[in-house]
């Protein structure tokens, strides 16, 4: 750490030449105005004078010519050499006179100070429709409900934090993902997190946000770190659905609304809850392996599951399940053969035993792999 550097401001800028020179002399205002001793990064990928303009003025220049939101932030951040480091883009949307906001948080002793534009000031025209009422609003709630943040805006990109606070976040995604990865990531780590109001206005120039494949990128990341909404919800609905099917058609046909529910939805029924079964599995041992990894401090199905359903108990109850099935379609096999072939009426009995054969089973190799994930935790 350079000595006398205590703020690092960190702009991403990809061909900002009509904006970067006003974001940098607002900025170096700032540091004159309120004593800041700071230092200014640009972490340019453009095509355009942008980190010409840049370097007359004072500010560093990291040029990397990798495109993509995160990357130009990891190549920024890297070479930041204060105690705190302040994040905004460089097109003159976010008012950087508002800096002091995000120091006086940082001497209060937050790790991690985030802007809110919905909480703050979005001026006329700042925000497209679709995003101001609809992409951001929703995926700040569906973070919140899969991630119990209280934040409510997920995406801002004026944020400030700490820097012996960001080495332990091991952050690593390259797209506009790479918001929600921070947030996420803080909240993992229990750093303690503040939001402050922020003013937006209309960027000068084009826009490089893309509005479903941006927005698809933050989801994706969302679903890949919730293996409880991505695996065991549906899994979940997958198997009580499955095998409400199945025993609805057990003891035969069943008419509902005019129309004959029969044999082939029985099968269908034992395919979806097979399906859900397996999904589950899968979660459980996404859930797991995040633990093993230390992404997860701890889950509390993985701790249930740890502390009461043993080895031994999971391969107890999966042989249950399964000699169950087996005990019934050994049966029916046994009647088959010894009446010479003839034609079997126990299909639908032997559908419902070939679906518990399988989940005994999936039940028994999957402790075996989750056993061994938590071995190597432990």
């Amino acid at each position: 750490m350079k000595s006398g550097i205590d703020y690092s401001v960190v702009l991403p800028c990809r061909n900002e030449e009509k904006t970067i020179g006003k974001c940098i002399d607002k900025i170096k205002k700032v540091f004159e105005k309120f004593n800041l001793k700071g230092e200014i990064i640009v972490s340019d990928s453009s095509i355009d004078k942008s980190a010409m303009i840049a370097r007359k003025l004072g500010a560093k220049v990291v040029k990397h010519n990798k495109v993509g939101y995160g990357i130009a932030l990891l190549e920024g951040l890297k070479e930041s050499s204060g105690k705190y480091i302040i994040m905004a883009d460089a097109d003159n949307t976010y008012d950087f006179y508002e800096i002091p906001v995000f120091v006086d948080a940082l001497r209060e002793g937050y790790d991690l100070v985030v802007g809110s534009r919905f909480k703050g000031r979005i001026k006329k025209r700042a925000m497209p429709f679709i995003h101001r009422y609809i992409g951001n609003p929703l995926l700040s709630l569906i973070f919140k409900l899969f991630f119990k943040t209280k934040l409510s805006d997920i995406h801002c990109g004026f944020r400030a934090i700490r820097k012996d606070a960001l080495e332990k976040l091991n952050l690593k995604t390259t797209g506009m993902e790479f918001a929600s990865e921070m947030i996420l990531a803080a909240e993992k780590n229990n750093l303690r997190i503040k939001e402050v109001p922020v003013s937006y206005s209309p960027r000068e120039g084009e826009s490089k946000l893309k509005s479903f494949g941006d927005g698809w990128r933050h989801l994706r990341f969302m679903l890949m770190y919730s293996p409880t909404y991505l695996f065991l919800v549906p899994g979940f609905l997958f198997l009580i659905a499955g095998l409400l099917i199945v025993f609805a058609l057990l003891k035969g046909p069943l008419q509902l609304f005019n129309f004959n529910f029969d044999i082939h939805f029985m099968f269908l029924g034992s395919l979806i809850s097979l399906l859900g079964y397996q999904i589950i599995s899968i979660g459980l041992y996404a859930k797991t392996y995040a633990i093993n990894i230390g992404f997860e401090k701890h889950d509390r199905v993985i701790d249930f599951i740890a502390k009461y359903v043993s080895l031994e108990r999971g391969l107890l109850i999966g042989f249950f399940v399964f000699i169950i099935g087996f005990i019934i379609s050994f049966k029916i096999l046994y009647y088959w053969i010894s009446h010479g072939f003839a034609a079997l009426n126990e299909i639908r009995t032997l559908l419902f035993t070939f679906t518990l054969l399988l989940i005994g089973i999936q039940t028994m190799f999957s402790t075996f792999f989750i056993s061994l994930l938590l071995v190597e935790k432990k």
